[in-house]
This record gives C-alpha cells, sequence and structure tokens, in this order.
C-alpha cells in the first residue's frame, strides 16, 4: 500500500484474538476481532478518519482522479462522514461538499450536510438548491442493510443505487462523475445498459480497502452525458 492512503505500517503486529463470553454472540465476538485486527480502522483513528471507509474513496480518487480543487461533491448516504470529509480535503474551499442522509451526522469542516430522505420527492429539489449549481461529482457508499442472503441483499443495494443514479442524473454536469457501492455480480442488464446511455465509460472497482471476504464493488461511471 502506498504511503497516500497512510497504510504502511500496523500489518505486521501479533493478531490480536477475543475469548468468547457468556454474555457475548458469536457473531459479536468475530466482529470485534475483526476490528481490533483491521490495518484499516488503527489507520482512520490514528489520521483523524470518521470511519475506515475513507480510504476507500481514497484509493478509489488514487485511480481515476475526480476529487479535483474547487469541484462540487454530492455525498449521498453520507453518515458518519468519511467520504466527504476526503472529498472536502480534496476539493478544498474553492470546491464544494453537500452532504445528506435520512440519519444525524456531526458536522465536519467544509461540508454542508442536509438530513433528509433522499429518496423523498421533494428531496433532488432540496439538494440543489444547497449546491447552488450542478455537481462534478455524485458519491454513494450506500448499501441496504444485510439479510445474510446474498441475493436480496444485492437486489437491495441495487435498487439503492438505481435511486442514487436517478439523482446523479439529475444534478450532474456534462463529464460528470458517478461513483455507487453495489454487491459481487455488478450492474448488469437493464441498469448497465442506462449507465452505459449515461456516461462515456464505466468500471466496476474492488479498491484495496474492501475487505477481502466482502461481496461489495464500486460501479465508476466516467463522462455524464447530459442529453
Amino acid at each position: 500500500m502506498n504511503d497516500r492512503s497512510g497504510m504502511g505500517s500496523g500489518r505486521g503486529a501479533p493478531r490480536v484474538r477475543v475469548r468468547s463470553t457468556g454474555g457475548r454472540r458469536a457473531s459479536s465476538t468475530r466482529w470485534l476481532e475483526r476490528q481490533l485486527n483491521d490495518p484499516y480502522v488503527h489507520a482512520a483513528r490514528t489520521k483523524g478518519y470518521r470511519s475506515r471507509a475513507a480510504f476507500k474513496i481514497l484509493e478509489l480518487d488514487g485511480k481515476f482522479h475526480f476529487l479535483k480543487k474547487g469541484a462540487r461533491v454530492l455525498d449521498l448516504g453520507a453518515a458518519p462522514g468519511g467520504w466527504s470529509q476526503i472529498a472536502a480535503d480534496k476539493v478544498g474551499p474553492t470546491g464544494k461538499v453537500v452532504a445528506t442522509d435520512i440519519l444525524e451526522m456531526e458536522p465536519l469542516a467544509g461540508v454542508e450536510f442536509l438530513q433528509a430522505d433522499f429518496l423523498a420527492p421533494e428531496t433532488p429539489a432540496r439538494l440543489k438548491e444547497v449546491m447552488g449549481g450542478q455537481a462534478d461529482v455524485v458519491l454513494s457508499d450506500m448499501a441496504a442493510p444485510t439479510t445474510g442472503h446474498r441475493a436480496t441483499d444485492h437486489i437491495r443495494t441495487v435498487a439503492l443505487l438505481e435511486a442514487a443514479l436517478d439523482i446523479a442524473e439529475d444534478v450532474l454536469k456534462t463529464g460528470g462523475i458517478f461513483i455507487g457501492k453495489i454487491f459481487q455480480g455488478g450492474a448488469t442488464g437493464d441498469l448497465l445498459a442506462r449507465i452505459k446511455r449515461l456516461f462515456a465509460e464505466v468500471k466496476h472497482v474492488k479498491p484495496p480497502a474492501s475487505r477481502q471476504e466482502s461481496v461489495e464493488l464500486y460501479l465508476v461511471a466516467l463522462g455524464f452525458r447530459d442529453e
């Protein structure tokens, strides 16, 4: 891992084992052990990032260079703010980052937050008003709560991706970029055909910060065609 993500250390540390107790479920023990041994979790705390997900957007931007100085960025489903935090740092004071989530989010320097359900019919107009113009980039790191049934989880996350794409189509400027989370298998069929009509280039990417066992991928759509 390169220095940009700050992940150059910690991988050689002894593995922490968590003992199961009568008051803790096995799944909770596994989650705690994974957190304690995750170098991205440690690095996020060291750097003051809101979440380990910050490294995913850093890695995607390192590959595609979409967070440019002065850019306008819309972050959908932003809480707790890991992606917005990186975006604000990258676009600088001449750019603008608007974040929205149905959940509350602690204030972030350089980020304007709108607490709203982005699926509500009035939300897109409110977002455009707050943005003060069209967006260069629309981000979505949203996934539906998992059920443990992979096909169901994929369908629910695809539905969120489609809803985020609807917003992107409404607010992106010509040449803009859309990045959204999808599960293994990626965008297919009618959805993929739609995305290819809207964008000049479409890729599926799994950044190094995505856990190996995770089925998540990111759809990166470049060159929005505002027809």
